[in-house]
Protein backbone atom coordinates (compact mmCIF):
# COMPACT_ATOMS: atom_id res chain seq x y z
CA UNK A 1 0.00 0.00 0.00
CA UNK A 2 1.30 3.57 -0.80
CA UNK A 3 0.30 6.04 1.74
CA UNK A 4 0.87 9.50 0.60
CA UNK A 5 0.91 12.93 3.16
CA UNK A 6 2.43 16.40 2.49
CA UNK A 7 5.41 18.65 4.09
CA UNK A 8 6.82 22.13 2.53
CA UNK A 9 10.90 22.82 2.19
CA UNK A 10 11.62 26.47 2.27
CA UNK A 11 14.11 28.13 -0.91
CA UNK A 12 14.98 31.97 0.39
CA UNK A 13 11.48 33.02 2.47
CA UNK A 14 9.13 30.84 0.04
CA UNK A 15 8.02 27.28 0.37
CA UNK A 16 7.10 24.78 -1.89
CA UNK A 17 4.96 21.84 -1.04
CA UNK A 18 6.59 18.43 -0.98
CA UNK A 19 4.80 15.05 -1.84
CA UNK A 20 6.25 12.22 0.52
CA UNK A 21 5.38 8.78 -0.35
CA UNK A 22 6.13 6.07 1.33
CA UNK A 23 5.78 2.15 0.63
CA UNK A 24 6.34 -1.41 1.89
CA UNK A 25 7.21 -4.34 -0.15
CA UNK A 26 9.40 -7.33 0.07
CA UNK A 27 12.97 -6.74 0.84
CA UNK A 28 15.06 -5.15 3.73
CA UNK A 29 15.95 -1.56 4.89
CA UNK A 30 14.78 1.94 4.83
CA UNK A 31 15.69 3.93 1.56
CA UNK A 32 14.54 7.89 1.55
CA UNK A 33 14.91 8.96 -1.95
CA UNK A 34 14.39 12.40 -3.36
CA UNK A 35 17.33 14.80 -3.00
CA UNK A 36 17.70 14.18 0.86
CA UNK A 37 20.15 15.33 3.32
CA UNK A 38 22.23 13.91 5.91
CA UNK A 39 19.42 15.06 8.16
CA UNK A 40 16.45 14.01 6.32
CA UNK A 41 18.09 10.26 5.99
CA UNK A 42 18.86 10.25 9.74
CA UNK A 43 14.72 10.03 10.71
CA UNK A 44 15.08 6.64 10.06
CA UNK A 45 16.70 6.47 13.49
CA UNK A 46 14.61 9.22 14.98
CA UNK A 47 11.11 7.89 13.46
CA UNK A 48 11.75 4.32 14.93
CA UNK A 49 12.93 4.74 18.14
CA UNK A 50 9.29 7.20 18.52
CA UNK A 51 7.19 4.37 17.00
CA UNK A 52 8.66 1.96 19.04
CA UNK A 53 7.66 4.28 22.24
CA UNK A 54 4.65 4.29 21.19
CA UNK A 55 3.99 0.18 20.58
CA UNK A 56 4.03 0.42 16.89
CA UNK A 57 6.61 -1.32 14.65
CA UNK A 58 9.17 -0.47 11.43
CA UNK A 59 7.89 -3.17 9.01
CA UNK A 60 11.33 -5.65 8.33
CA UNK A 61 10.34 -5.37 4.80
CA UNK A 62 12.13 -2.78 2.31
CA UNK A 63 10.39 0.91 3.35
CA UNK A 64 10.65 3.01 -0.23
CA UNK A 65 10.28 6.66 1.15
CA UNK A 66 9.45 9.47 -1.92
CA UNK A 67 10.24 13.19 -1.26
CA UNK A 68 9.10 14.69 -4.59
CA UNK A 69 9.56 16.28 -6.75
CA UNK A 70 12.94 14.96 -6.76
CA UNK A 71 15.50 17.68 -7.96
CA UNK A 72 14.63 19.82 -5.15
CA UNK A 73 16.65 19.67 -2.01
CA UNK A 74 15.31 18.53 1.26
CA UNK A 75 17.17 19.62 4.12
CA UNK A 76 16.70 19.38 7.82
CA UNK A 77 14.40 16.91 10.68
CA UNK A 78 11.09 18.50 10.08
CA UNK A 79 10.22 15.60 7.74
CA UNK A 80 10.42 13.44 10.90
CA UNK A 81 6.84 13.31 11.38
CA UNK A 82 4.89 13.05 7.72
CA UNK A 83 7.73 9.87 7.21
CA UNK A 84 6.52 8.06 10.66
CA UNK A 85 3.05 8.77 9.50
CA UNK A 86 3.53 7.34 6.04
CA UNK A 87 4.98 4.38 7.56
CA UNK A 88 2.40 3.53 9.56
CA UNK A 89 -0.39 3.96 7.36
CA UNK A 90 2.01 1.79 4.47
CA UNK A 91 1.38 -0.62 7.02
CA UNK A 92 -1.90 -0.92 7.89
CA UNK A 93 -0.82 0.11 11.24
CA UNK A 94 -3.35 3.12 11.51
CA UNK A 95 -5.83 3.96 9.10
CA UNK A 96 -5.62 7.70 8.94
CA UNK A 97 -8.39 10.33 7.67
CA UNK A 98 -7.89 13.61 5.34
CA UNK A 99 -4.28 12.83 4.56
CA UNK A 100 -4.40 14.57 1.74
CA UNK A 101 -5.78 17.90 3.46
CA UNK A 102 -3.19 18.63 5.61
CA UNK A 103 0.36 20.13 5.21
CA UNK A 104 2.69 17.92 7.95
CA UNK A 105 6.00 18.97 9.54
CA UNK A 106 7.71 18.20 12.89
CA UNK A 107 11.17 17.07 14.28
CA UNK A 108 10.73 13.84 16.15
CA UNK A 109 12.46 12.98 19.52
CA UNK A 110 13.44 9.95 20.45
CA UNK A 111 10.40 9.57 23.51
CA UNK A 112 7.66 10.83 20.41
CA UNK A 113 8.03 14.45 21.78
CA UNK A 114 8.09 17.49 18.72
CA UNK A 115 10.02 20.41 18.59
CA UNK A 116 9.61 23.32 17.17
CA UNK A 117 10.93 23.80 13.25
CA UNK A 118 11.64 26.60 11.15
CA UNK A 119 10.11 28.39 8.43
CA UNK A 120 7.15 27.56 9.91
CA UNK A 121 5.07 31.25 8.57
CA UNK A 122 6.00 31.23 4.57
CA UNK A 123 5.38 27.27 4.72
CA UNK A 124 1.36 27.89 6.31
CA UNK A 125 1.18 30.58 3.56
CA UNK A 126 2.27 28.64 0.61
CA UNK A 127 -0.35 25.86 2.29
CA UNK A 128 -2.93 27.90 1.97
CA UNK A 129 -2.35 29.42 -1.45
CA UNK A 130 -2.32 25.51 -2.69
CA UNK A 131 -6.17 24.78 -0.80
CA UNK A 132 -4.80 22.85 1.87
CA UNK A 133 -7.72 22.64 4.88
CA UNK A 134 -4.65 22.81 7.58
CA UNK A 135 -1.43 22.46 8.62
CA UNK A 136 -0.40 20.00 11.36
CA UNK A 137 2.62 20.72 13.42
CA UNK A 138 4.60 21.32 16.38
CA UNK A 139 2.75 23.26 19.27
CA UNK A 140 5.07 25.78 19.81
CA UNK A 141 4.87 26.75 16.05
CA UNK A 142 1.42 26.75 16.12
CA UNK A 143 0.81 30.83 17.17
CA UNK A 144 3.57 31.52 14.23
CA UNK A 145 1.34 29.83 11.78
CA UNK A 146 -1.88 30.86 13.04
CA UNK A 147 -1.14 34.51 11.95
CA UNK A 148 -2.57 32.98 8.65
CA UNK A 149 -5.87 33.28 8.21
CA UNK A 150 -8.39 30.74 6.36
CA UNK A 151 -6.04 27.73 7.51
CA UNK A 152 -6.53 25.28 10.33
CA UNK A 153 -3.63 25.31 12.33
CA UNK A 154 -3.22 22.38 14.26
CA UNK A 155 -0.96 22.19 17.07
CA UNK A 156 0.24 18.48 18.50
CA UNK A 157 2.86 17.65 21.14
CA UNK A 158 3.71 14.38 20.39
CA UNK A 159 3.61 11.51 17.81
CA UNK A 160 0.80 10.11 19.91
CA UNK A 161 -1.38 13.37 19.37
CA UNK A 162 -1.17 13.33 15.51
CA UNK A 163 -2.16 9.79 15.62
CA UNK A 164 -5.22 10.29 17.79
CA UNK A 165 -6.25 13.19 15.19
CA UNK A 166 -5.74 11.73 11.90
CA UNK A 167 -7.55 8.58 13.40
CA UNK A 168 -10.46 10.55 14.39
CA UNK A 169 -9.59 9.57 17.95
CA UNK A 170 -8.96 12.98 19.71
CA UNK A 171 -10.52 16.38 18.30
CA UNK A 172 -8.18 19.32 18.09
CA UNK A 173 -9.86 22.76 17.45
CA UNK A 174 -7.51 25.00 15.47
CA UNK A 175 -5.81 27.91 16.50
CA UNK A 176 -6.81 31.20 15.73
CA UNK A 177 -5.58 34.38 16.32
CA UNK A 178 -6.73 37.82 15.68
CA UNK A 179 -3.38 39.29 13.57
CA UNK A 180 -4.70 42.73 13.52
CA UNK A 181 -5.38 43.14 16.88
CA UNK A 182 -2.19 41.29 17.76
CA UNK A 183 -0.54 43.66 15.37
CA UNK A 184 -2.84 47.27 16.97
CA UNK A 185 -1.58 46.55 20.43
CA UNK A 186 2.32 46.37 20.71
CA UNK A 187 2.73 48.20 17.34
CA UNK A 188 4.11 51.31 19.69
CA UNK A 189 5.77 49.67 22.32
CA UNK A 190 9.65 51.14 22.25
CA UNK A 191 11.75 50.65 25.52
CA UNK A 192 13.91 53.91 24.01
CA UNK A 193 12.38 57.19 23.44
CA UNK A 194 14.20 60.02 22.18
CA UNK A 195 12.68 62.44 25.69
CA UNK A 196 15.48 60.17 27.31
CA UNK A 197 18.04 62.67 25.17
CA UNK A 198 19.71 66.01 26.89
CA UNK A 199 21.13 67.97 24.08
CA UNK A 200 22.26 67.00 20.86
CA UNK A 201 19.52 69.06 19.01
CA UNK A 202 21.20 68.79 15.81
CA UNK A 203 21.39 65.37 15.53
CA UNK A 204 17.59 64.74 16.67
CA UNK A 205 17.87 67.12 13.54
CA UNK A 206 19.60 65.20 11.20
CA UNK A 207 17.80 61.41 12.62
CA UNK A 208 14.49 63.57 12.10
CA UNK A 209 15.60 64.18 8.27
CA UNK A 210 16.78 60.89 7.77
CA UNK A 211 13.28 58.90 9.00
CA UNK A 212 11.65 61.05 7.19
CA UNK A 213 12.82 60.70 3.72
CA UNK A 214 14.00 56.92 4.49
CA UNK A 215 17.72 58.45 4.15
CA UNK A 216 20.85 56.78 5.43
CA UNK A 217 23.16 58.21 7.88
CA UNK A 218 26.63 58.10 9.29
CA UNK A 219 27.42 59.92 12.95
CA UNK A 220 31.08 60.83 13.33
CA UNK A 221 32.13 61.65 16.93
CA UNK A 222 34.43 61.19 20.01
CA UNK A 223 33.72 58.06 21.84
CA UNK A 224 31.32 58.55 24.41
CA UNK A 225 29.16 61.24 22.18
CA UNK A 226 26.31 59.85 22.38
CA UNK A 227 26.09 57.99 19.12
CA UNK A 228 25.05 54.22 19.67
CA UNK A 229 22.09 55.80 22.33
CA UNK A 230 20.56 57.92 19.31
CA UNK A 231 20.63 55.39 16.69
CA UNK A 232 19.24 53.06 19.25
CA UNK A 233 16.53 55.42 19.32
CA UNK A 234 15.62 56.06 15.60
CA UNK A 235 12.94 52.77 15.22
CA UNK A 236 11.07 55.17 17.78
CA UNK A 237 10.27 57.73 15.16
CA UNK A 238 9.83 55.63 11.90
CA UNK A 239 6.57 55.44 10.70
CA UNK A 240 4.96 51.92 11.97
CA UNK A 241 5.09 49.28 10.37
CA UNK A 242 2.37 48.45 7.99
CA UNK A 243 0.91 44.57 8.29
CA UNK A 244 2.42 43.66 5.05
CA UNK A 245 5.68 44.69 6.01
CA UNK A 246 5.10 43.06 9.16
CA UNK A 247 4.16 39.76 7.60
CA UNK A 248 7.24 40.38 5.05
CA UNK A 249 9.51 41.10 7.59
CA UNK A 250 8.51 37.80 10.08
CA UNK A 251 8.93 35.87 6.96
CA UNK A 252 12.34 36.27 6.92
CA UNK A 253 12.92 36.10 10.95
CA UNK A 254 10.80 32.50 10.37
CA UNK A 255 12.88 31.43 7.77
CA UNK A 256 16.25 32.61 9.97
CA UNK A 257 15.28 30.73 12.92
CA UNK A 258 14.75 33.60 15.22
CA UNK A 259 11.34 33.32 15.97
CA UNK A 260 11.74 29.88 17.37
CA UNK A 261 11.13 29.50 21.36
CA UNK A 262 10.03 32.85 21.39
CA UNK A 263 7.08 34.61 22.51
CA UNK A 264 7.31 37.24 19.21
CA UNK A 265 5.81 35.30 16.41
CA UNK A 266 5.06 38.52 14.81
CA UNK A 267 7.14 41.29 14.01
CA UNK A 268 5.01 44.26 14.68
CA UNK A 269 8.20 46.93 15.13
CA UNK A 270 10.84 47.88 12.70
CA UNK A 271 13.92 45.23 13.70
CA UNK A 272 17.11 47.31 14.53
CA UNK A 273 19.91 44.86 14.12
CA UNK A 274 23.47 45.82 15.18
CA UNK A 275 25.67 43.35 14.18
CA UNK A 276 29.68 43.57 15.78
CA UNK A 277 32.57 44.68 13.53
CA UNK A 278 34.34 41.10 12.99
CA UNK A 279 31.04 39.85 11.39
CA UNK A 280 31.97 37.84 8.09
CA UNK A 281 30.28 39.07 4.72
CA UNK A 282 28.72 35.88 4.33
CA UNK A 283 27.00 36.41 7.66
CA UNK A 284 26.17 40.22 6.84
CA UNK A 285 24.70 39.51 3.38
CA UNK A 286 23.60 35.63 3.73
CA UNK A 287 24.41 32.62 1.92
CA UNK A 288 25.46 29.15 2.82
CA UNK A 289 25.22 25.95 1.47
CA UNK A 290 21.10 26.29 1.79
CA UNK A 291 21.28 30.18 1.55
CA UNK A 292 20.09 31.26 4.98
CA UNK A 293 19.72 35.76 5.23
CA UNK A 294 21.81 37.65 6.32
CA UNK A 295 21.95 40.64 8.62
CA UNK A 296 21.13 42.90 5.98
CA UNK A 297 18.08 41.12 5.07
CA UNK A 298 16.81 40.89 9.34
CA UNK A 299 16.93 44.46 9.42
CA UNK A 300 14.44 44.42 6.40
CA UNK A 301 12.35 47.24 6.90
CA UNK A 302 13.92 48.50 10.17
CA UNK A 303 17.57 49.76 10.12
CA UNK A 304 20.95 48.22 10.22
CA UNK A 305 23.10 49.92 12.71
CA UNK A 306 27.08 49.54 12.02
CA UNK A 307 28.80 50.45 15.16
CA UNK A 308 32.89 51.16 14.75
CA UNK A 309 32.54 52.08 10.90
CA UNK A 310 35.87 51.55 9.81
CA UNK A 311 36.57 48.32 12.21
CA UNK A 312 34.46 46.56 9.88
CA UNK A 313 37.15 43.99 6.95
CA UNK A 314 36.59 45.92 3.98
CA UNK A 315 35.20 43.01 2.40
CA UNK A 316 32.44 43.25 4.42
CA UNK A 317 31.15 46.92 3.62
CA UNK A 318 31.62 46.31 0.01
CA UNK A 319 29.41 43.63 -0.35
CA UNK A 320 26.78 46.47 1.07
CA UNK A 321 27.24 48.72 -2.33
CA UNK A 322 24.46 46.91 -4.25
CA UNK A 323 22.23 46.26 -1.56
CA UNK A 324 22.09 49.72 -0.58
CA UNK A 325 20.92 50.26 -4.34
CA UNK A 326 18.67 47.30 -5.37
CA UNK A 327 16.85 46.75 -2.27
CA UNK A 328 17.44 43.21 -2.52
CA UNK A 329 20.55 41.16 -2.41
CA UNK A 330 21.05 37.65 -4.64
CA UNK A 331 22.53 34.70 -3.59
CA UNK A 332 23.73 32.51 -6.68
CA UNK A 333 24.79 28.96 -6.43
CA UNK A 334 24.99 26.42 -9.15
CA UNK A 335 21.46 25.00 -8.97
CA UNK A 336 19.64 27.71 -7.60
CA UNK A 337 19.43 31.66 -7.16
CA UNK A 338 17.64 32.94 -4.17
CA UNK A 339 16.61 36.95 -3.76
CA UNK A 340 16.29 38.41 -0.10
CA UNK A 341 14.40 41.03 0.57
CA UNK A 342 16.58 44.09 2.31
CA UNK A 343 14.91 47.25 1.83
CA UNK A 344 16.72 48.73 5.05
CA UNK A 345 18.02 52.44 6.50
CA UNK A 346 22.04 51.67 7.05
CA UNK A 347 23.17 54.04 10.04
CA UNK A 348 26.79 54.23 10.87
CA UNK A 349 28.96 55.77 13.62
CA UNK A 350 32.61 56.14 13.67
CA UNK A 351 35.42 57.85 15.75
CA UNK A 352 36.63 61.07 13.86
CA UNK A 353 40.72 59.64 14.06
CA UNK A 354 42.45 56.39 15.99
CA UNK A 355 42.63 58.32 19.09
CA UNK A 356 39.26 59.27 18.69
CA UNK A 357 39.81 63.22 19.36
CA UNK A 358 40.20 64.40 16.36
CA UNK A 359 38.35 67.49 16.82
CA UNK A 360 36.90 66.80 20.06
CA UNK A 361 36.60 70.46 21.51
CA UNK A 362 38.60 70.00 25.14
CA UNK A 363 40.94 67.05 24.27
CA UNK A 364 43.68 66.97 22.16
CA UNK A 365 44.30 64.75 19.07
CA UNK A 366 46.93 62.32 19.70
CA UNK A 367 47.12 60.83 16.31
CA UNK A 368 50.43 61.20 14.28
CA UNK A 369 50.21 63.41 11.32
CA UNK A 370 48.35 61.65 7.89
CA UNK A 371 46.89 58.82 10.09
CA UNK A 372 43.35 60.53 10.60
CA UNK A 373 43.03 60.78 6.58
CA UNK A 374 44.07 57.18 6.45
CA UNK A 375 41.89 55.92 8.82
CA UNK A 376 38.61 57.45 6.89
CA UNK A 377 40.08 56.23 3.60
CA UNK A 378 39.20 52.70 5.25
CA UNK A 379 35.32 53.66 4.37
CA UNK A 380 35.47 53.79 0.78
CA UNK A 381 33.93 56.08 -1.55
CA UNK A 382 31.32 54.11 -3.85
CA UNK A 383 30.17 52.99 -0.15
CA UNK A 384 30.20 57.03 1.59
CA UNK A 385 28.22 58.23 -2.04
CA UNK A 386 25.04 55.77 -0.59
CA UNK A 387 24.85 57.83 2.47
CA UNK A 388 23.11 61.04 2.55
CA UNK A 389 23.32 62.21 5.62
CA UNK A 390 27.39 63.08 7.33
CA UNK A 391 26.49 64.51 10.62
CA UNK A 392 29.55 65.36 13.35
CA UNK A 393 28.36 64.26 16.96
CA UNK A 394 29.84 66.40 19.75
CA UNK A 395 29.89 65.53 23.53
CA UNK A 396 27.62 66.83 25.54
CA UNK A 397 28.41 69.04 28.65
CA UNK A 398 27.96 69.07 31.98
CA UNK A 399 25.27 71.56 32.04
CA UNK A 400 23.18 69.53 29.26
CA UNK A 401 23.40 66.70 31.31
CA UNK A 402 22.14 67.86 34.17
CA UNK A 403 19.64 70.38 32.85
CA UNK A 404 16.53 68.37 33.41
CA UNK A 405 14.78 70.16 30.66
CA UNK A 406 11.86 68.47 29.04
CA UNK A 407 12.76 67.18 25.39
CA UNK A 408 10.69 66.50 22.37
CA UNK A 409 9.27 62.71 22.80
CA UNK A 410 9.85 60.39 20.16
CA UNK A 411 5.87 60.30 19.60
CA UNK A 412 6.24 63.81 18.82
CA UNK A 413 8.74 63.57 15.97
CA UNK A 414 7.24 60.60 14.63
CA UNK A 415 4.12 62.60 13.62
CA UNK A 416 5.72 65.02 12.10
CA UNK A 417 7.99 62.29 10.35
CA UNK A 418 4.44 60.72 9.18
CA UNK A 419 2.86 63.41 7.35
CA UNK A 420 6.35 63.76 5.53
CA UNK A 421 6.07 59.93 4.39
CA UNK A 422 2.38 60.72 3.41
CA UNK A 423 3.36 63.73 1.42
CA UNK A 424 5.92 61.14 -0.42
CA UNK A 425 3.30 58.22 -0.83
CA UNK A 426 1.43 60.99 -2.88
CA UNK A 427 4.38 61.90 -4.78
CA UNK A 428 5.25 58.31 -5.91
CA UNK A 429 1.74 56.79 -5.87
CA UNK A 430 2.31 56.13 -9.58
CA UNK A 431 5.73 54.51 -9.22
CA UNK A 432 6.67 51.14 -8.49
CA UNK A 433 9.08 50.59 -6.00
CA UNK A 434 9.55 54.05 -5.05
CA UNK A 435 8.31 54.97 -1.50
CA UNK A 436 10.61 57.45 -0.08
CA UNK A 437 12.51 60.75 -1.10
CA UNK A 438 16.34 58.46 -0.78
CA UNK A 439 14.63 55.48 -2.99
CA UNK A 440 14.79 58.66 -6.21
CA UNK A 441 17.10 57.63 -9.32
CA UNK A 442 19.09 60.43 -10.44
CA UNK A 443 16.13 61.07 -13.46
CA UNK A 444 13.74 61.36 -11.02
CA UNK A 445 15.64 63.91 -9.01
CA UNK A 446 15.54 66.51 -11.84
CA UNK A 447 12.05 66.26 -12.39
CA UNK A 448 10.99 66.38 -8.10
CA UNK A 449 13.43 68.06 -6.72
CA UNK A 450 13.45 71.63 -8.71
CA UNK A 451 15.07 74.65 -6.96
CA UNK A 452 15.45 78.79 -8.25
CA UNK A 453 18.09 80.51 -9.73
CA UNK A 454 19.19 81.67 -6.21
CA UNK A 455 19.59 78.13 -4.84
CA UNK A 456 21.25 76.73 -7.69
CA UNK A 457 24.04 79.97 -7.26
CA UNK A 458 23.93 78.64 -3.55
CA UNK A 459 24.80 75.07 -4.03
CA UNK A 460 27.45 76.05 -6.66
CA UNK A 461 29.28 78.10 -4.21
CA UNK A 462 29.01 75.68 -1.50
CA UNK A 463 30.44 73.28 -3.86
CA UNK A 464 33.44 75.26 -4.85
CA UNK A 465 34.02 76.74 -1.36
CA UNK A 466 33.70 73.17 0.84
CA UNK A 467 35.36 71.30 -2.30
CA UNK A 468 32.39 69.25 -2.49
CA UNK A 469 32.27 66.06 -4.65
CA UNK A 470 29.76 66.17 -7.42
CA UNK A 471 28.32 62.93 -5.86
CA UNK A 472 27.29 64.84 -3.45
CA UNK A 473 24.83 66.90 -5.68
CA UNK A 474 21.74 64.54 -6.11
CA UNK A 475 22.13 63.73 -2.18
CA UNK A 476 21.92 67.36 -1.16
CA UNK A 477 18.79 67.85 -3.44
CA UNK A 478 16.79 64.60 -1.85
CA UNK A 479 17.61 65.67 1.40
CA UNK A 480 16.31 68.93 0.38
CA UNK A 481 13.25 67.99 -0.95
CA UNK A 482 12.94 66.12 2.44
CA UNK A 483 13.18 68.65 4.97
CA UNK A 484 10.66 70.66 2.53
CA UNK A 485 8.33 67.98 3.08
CA UNK A 486 8.58 68.05 7.06
CA UNK A 487 7.46 71.84 6.50
CA UNK A 488 4.69 71.09 3.95
CA UNK A 489 6.40 73.34 1.62
CA UNK A 490 5.72 72.46 -2.39
CA UNK A 491 9.05 74.12 -3.29
CA UNK A 492 12.60 73.58 -2.37
CA UNK A 493 14.06 77.18 -0.17
CA UNK A 494 17.34 77.82 -0.60
CA UNK A 495 17.16 77.72 3.95
CA UNK A 496 16.45 73.76 2.67
CA UNK A 497 19.47 73.78 0.64
CA UNK A 498 21.59 75.37 3.01
CA UNK A 499 20.51 72.72 5.92
CA UNK A 500 21.37 70.11 3.32
CA UNK A 501 24.79 70.97 2.80
CA UNK A 502 25.61 70.88 6.39
CA UNK A 503 24.95 67.39 6.15
CA UNK A 504 27.89 66.17 3.76
CA UNK A 505 30.92 66.43 6.39
CA UNK A 506 32.93 63.83 4.61
CA UNK A 507 32.67 65.85 1.38
CA UNK A 508 34.46 68.81 2.17
CA UNK A 509 38.08 68.26 1.46
CA UNK A 510 39.25 69.79 3.95
CA UNK A 511 37.89 68.06 6.68
CA UNK A 512 40.56 65.54 7.88
CA UNK A 513 43.33 68.15 7.06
Amino acid sequence: MIAKTFGASVVGVDANIITLEANVIKGTRIFIVGLADSAVKESEQRVESALKQLGFRIPRQKIVINLAPADVRKEGAAYDLPIALSILVASDQIEALDFDKYVILGELALDGQLRPIRGVLPIAIEARKQGFKGFVLPKENAAEAAIVNDLDIIGVENLEEAIAFFEGEKTIAPLHINTRDLFSQKQNEYEADFSDVQGQENIKRALEIAAAGGHNVIMIGSPGAGKTMLAKRLPSILPPISLHEALETTKIHSVAGKIVGTDSFLVVQRPFRAPHHTISDVALVGGGGNPQPGEISLAHNGVLFLDELPEFKRTVLEVLRQPLEERKVTISRAKLSVDFPCNFMLIASMNPCPCGYYNHPEKSCTCPPGSVQRYLNKISGPLLDRIDLHVEVTPVSFDEMTANRKTESSADIRARVIKARQIQTLRFQNMEGIHSNAMMPSQLVKQVCKIDEKGKQMLKSAMDKFGLSARAYDRILKVARTIADLEASADIAPYHLAEAILFRTLDRSNWAN
